[in-house]
């Protein structure tokens, strides 16, 4: 029966407003989710560029989370509701997609990994002492080499790398896991350590920042793409270019060098919600790439939002391929010798 009793509108409006945000219903209402990515300088940056430019017009509270590498970044990203975003190495992913295929009954990924686009490559960096024998990595082959943490992205992927080149695992004695600032101190003291690998995108900051004395006592190893080593190491990885700019203490020239991608990738999520807050989020990324080239990490400005060809047993998250296939990127490879 109709009391008569009445409720302001902007109350009403206010109480509606709340209890469809509690539920999670309401269209406008800002939503939290979780990125993880690897803890080092450069990939927590990137990945607070995402949370800074590109999450707001997306109707996100991007919270960005530090792992220890990529592995363990996929496994939150599988085990982790709140996290619906990860960043990983193509290495690292494979081997985990591997895993899985070995392992099909496994409760670790009931829903399947999605890839939503190719971000950026992160060089594979070789410093060895100044006065060593070596100017390639395929010289490595018999040295001690610091690796970083065990479950880092460096020492995945320099594991990983050092197999195909030499045929053979990289294991103790030879291989060292400290960190790469304990690893630099060793090489230039107690000569414990012959290779300091460190997989970072450039200008990574732990060689970036060193004085110009440097080039006395450490050098940058390079790639030699005509020997049998250095060859297989370019099959199975991607060639790229050590930029004199990015490390003046160091290099005098450019050097040829290995990289690997990192790619955003999320599960195969098919829940409305979730699926609905990822497609703004691809639709603010293509839209807010020249933000994040103009005002993010250096990096930003090699990313191409181009949905390429991907590995065999790879796929793309089907609900972000329509926002970011055609996305108009403004990304451009800058040629830094024309600088």
């Amino acid at each position: 029966m109709h009391t008569g009793r009445k409720v302001p509108g902007p109350r009403l409006a206010v109480l509606v407003a709340t209890a469809l945000c509690l539920s999670g219903a309401a269209p406008w209402a800002v939503a939290q989710c979780r990125l993880v990515t690897e803890g080092t300088d450069a990939d927590l940056e990137i990945a607070r560029d995402l949370a800074k430019f590109v999450a707001p017009a997306a109707d996100l509270q991007l919270d960005v989370l530090a792992a220890d590498g990529s592995a363990e970044s996929l496994r939150r990203l599988v085990s982790d509701p709140t996290v619906k975003l990860a960043t990983a190495q193509s290495d690292a992913y494979q081997v985990f997609l591997d895993q899985v295929e070995r392992n099909p009954g496994s409760d670790e990924l009931s829903r399947p990994l999605r890839v939503v686009v190719p971000l950026y490559n992160e060089e594979i960096h070789f410093i060895v002492r100044a006065d060593a024998p070596y100017d390639y990595v395929h010289q490595i082959k018999d040295a001690k080499i610091n690796v970083g943490p065990p479950r880092s992205d460096t020492a995945v992927t320099v594991s990983a790398l050092y197999r195909v080149m030499f045929d053979k695992p990289l294991k103790e004695p030879q291989a060292s896991f400290l960190t790469h600032e304990q690893a630099l101190v060793k090489l230039a003291t107690d000569k414990s350590i012959d290779v300091v690998a460190i997989v970072a995108g450039q200008p990574a900051k732990l060689l970036a920042n060193m004085k110009p004395e440097a080039r006395q006592y450490i050098k940058l190893l390079k790639v030699d793409p005509k020997h049998a080593a250095g060859a297989a190491a370019l099959r199975a990885y991607l060639p790229a270019t050590m930029y004199a700019e990015s490390y003046p203490a160091l290099l005098k020239t450019d050097l040829p060098a290995l990289a690997v991608k990192v790619y955003l990738v999320t599960q195969d999520f098919r829940d409305h919600q979730t699926e609905s807050r990822l497609i703004r989020f691809g639709r603010s990324l293509c839209q807010n790439i020249s933000t994040l080239q103009a005002k993010g990490h250096p990096k930003w400005r090699e990313v191409e939002l181009k949905q390429g060809q991907l590995a065999r047993g790879w796929k793309y998250y089907q609900p972000t391929t329509t926002e970011l296939y055609d996305c108009p990127s403004s990304a451009r490879r800058e040629s830094r010798r024309s600088r």
